[in-house]
């Protein structure tokens, strides 16, 4: 029996029984806000007590129990409202926890604060490690009673918006679809369906323009105004704060966008054009953005059971700790991939750390975005699934460059096995996913870039950012054209990237793993054994050191360093060759 099984024998002992593991009987019950301050405070007073740097880890491991059970709880409640945004009840949930989080983040820098100058930290830092300390640090700086009733102002804003993008009514030939459901017809290999549908797409924003502009607006200012009152100039370092950005700041990945424009732009713009001549057209408009054949793109055989028992055959042939991890992941149903009327939009991973369980929410569509959901977001799970067995949590608090790596290599490492998703359009699935996630990063800095701009300047209008927004497309996608899509030609298209409302600067991260995923991808290509061991190795060192410092244990180039990016752009431009 290897020892991640060992570890979730012992997850299920402590759960209840095994059946308690699927996501659908997980129990749920509403966090009460006075009784976690009471258990808080009873660790808090044990931990000032304990007379040794050993008695206090002790202490600290009830604060790893009553943090995970916090976690959990909320993430349950999460997810079920996220599922379906019209169920009344994880309507309620949901609400609750943006009100009461804020006040349990400011609970837990209390008892932090306690560890951080804590007379034993000598002891305590060669058990939990540096970063740890590092990172609370950063908390500190992250957050105050004065600023909680804009933080709990900012979580209402971001489901207002989250609510309005899932609540989306597209009427498409009599059928009511959302956002999501729509896409599939946004790279129909008709252009004419894929014009309809953008034309629909572009329509919904426009409708909703003003909304979203009055949100977004109220979110710059509240987050400004939380940034001022703990002392920044603006946002922008309070952000880097609360991403845990603890070995590089805004000064590298100003550096970083720069070798993107100078040497990845101008590669991405040869993929635009070769595929302009693929497709046969004279420019590239919007409603061309996302297909790469004439005849349209790979799309996936099989229905969803079918294409999710595939993936259980692709991880049980690709390694031993793939297979285990797989099996635990469709036994429990830790999945909710279809897509629906009131899902919410797009896809993530979450992790229930009382379960040692990850779980995987998407919405297919019937596209090859489908197949991207079960390599993506499972490299996520695998990474949770195996740091899991960690007994020191801190090492669980991954920073987002990280856990991106994991999720993006894992879709290049699945390559041999697309055809049982594609059959004869397996090559084609391939060359359209590299194409795809090499014109990602210019986008993903361009969205990067925007947010730097924004909160640099908070007091823009509107009007503004959406010149911003226009102007910035121009400088990473010279190649598009929005004729004909008035809205997102004046550059409203930034509307609906829900990071932009909800995660303020996590995009980079994208791009940054991207580079170390297209490192796995040349490695892979030479010696997959040693490319699929460093990334297992990479799974298991988490967040337990600095992430410049991991990339290099694992055997990868440090992203930031200056030549990288063009380095792998030759590298790239040599494999397409």
């Amino acid at each position: 029996m290897t020892s991640l099984a060992k570890t979730h024998i012992m997850i299920l002992k402590k759960v209840g029984k095994e059946e308690d593991m699927k996501f659908s009987k997980m129990n749920y019950q509403r966090i009460q806000l006075d009784e976690l301050r009471n258990e808080a405070t009873q660790i808090m007073n044990q931990f000032e007590a304990a007379e040794s740097g050993a008695e206090q880890f002790e202490i600290h491991k009830k604060y790893y129990a009553l943090k995970d059970e916090v976690a959990t709880t909320v993430i349950i409640a999460r997810i079920r409202h996220d599922i379906d945004t019209a169920d009344e009840f994880y309507n309620q949930e949901n609400d609750y926890y943006d009100e009461i989080l804020p006040e349990i983040k400011n609970l837990e820098t209390t008892y932090l604060k306690k560890v951080f100058e804590s007379p034993y930290r000598n002891e305590l830092e060669e058990k939990i490690g540096k970063v740890a300390f590092t990172n609370m640090d950063l908390k500190f700086h992250s957050i105050d009673e004065k600023i909680l009733p804009l933080m709990k102002q900012e979580n209402a804003l971001t489901s207002e918006y989250a609510n309005l993008i899932a609540g989306a009514k597209i009427d498409w030939k009599g059928e009511e679809l959302n956002l999501s459901l729509l896409r599939k017809y946004m790279t129909d290999s008709d252009r004419a369906v894929r014009a309809m549908a953008c034309k629909k797409y572009e329509q919904f924003f426009q409708e909703n323009g003003e909304e979203l502009d009055r949100i977004y607006d109220e979110l710059v200012k509240n987050r400004t105004e939380q940034a001022r009152i703990l002392g920044f100039e603006n946002y922008i370092e309070l952000g880097y704060n609360r991403f845990n950005r603890n070995c590089y700041r805004k000064e590298e990945v100003e550096a970083f966008r720069k070798q993107i424009k100078e040497y990845f732009v101008p590669f991405a713009t040869k993929l635009h054009i070769k595929r302009q001549e693929r497709l046969g057209l004279n420019e590239l408009s919007f409603i061309d953005n996302d297909v790469y054949f004439k005849d349209g793109n790979p799309a996936p055989a099989g229905t969803p059971e079918e294409i999710m028992e595939n993936g259980r055959k692709m991880y049980h042939e690709l390694s031993k700790e793939t297979k285990e991890f797989i099996d635990f992941m469709m036994e429990n149903e830790l999945f909710d991939v279809l897509g629906r009327k009131t899902k919410k939009a797009g896809g993530y991973m979450e992790f229930l750390p009382q379960y040692n369980a990850p779980f995987v929410f998407a919405n297919f569509n019937g596209t090859s975005g489908d197949i991207d959901v079960i390599t993506h977001e499972m490299g996520h799970a695998l990474q949770g699934y195996i740091s899991g067995k960690d007994p020191i949590r801190e090492h669980a608090d991954i920073t987002m460059e990280t856990a991106e790596i994991h999720s993006m290599s894992m879709e290049f490492f699945t390559e041999p096995w697309m055809s049982l998703f594609f059959d004869e359009q397996t090559e084609d699935y391939i060359q359209s996913h590299f194409e795809s996630c090499a014109v990602f990063i210019p986008y993903g800095c361009m969205v990067d870039e925007f947010q730097h701009r924004v909160y640099e300047k908070p007091e823009m209008t509107p009007a503004q950012r959406h010149g911003v927004w226009a102007e910035l497309e121009k400088a990473y996608r010279p190649h598009l054209s929005y004729k004909g899509y008035p809205y997102f030609e004046k550059g409203g298209f930034w509307q609906k990237q829900l990071h932009i409302y909800e995660l303020p600067f996590y995009y980079i991260d994208y791009c940054i793993a991207q580079i170390c995923a297209f490192q796995y991808k040349i490695w892979m290509d030479e010696n997959y054994k040693e490319a699929w061991e460093s990334y297992l190795h990479l799974c298991e060192l988490s967040a337990s050191d600095y992430f410049v410092n991991l990339v290099e244990e694992a055997g990868l180039e440090n992203p930031f360093k200056e030549g990288i990016v063009k380095k792998m752009v030759g590298k790239l431009e040599e494999k397409l060759n």
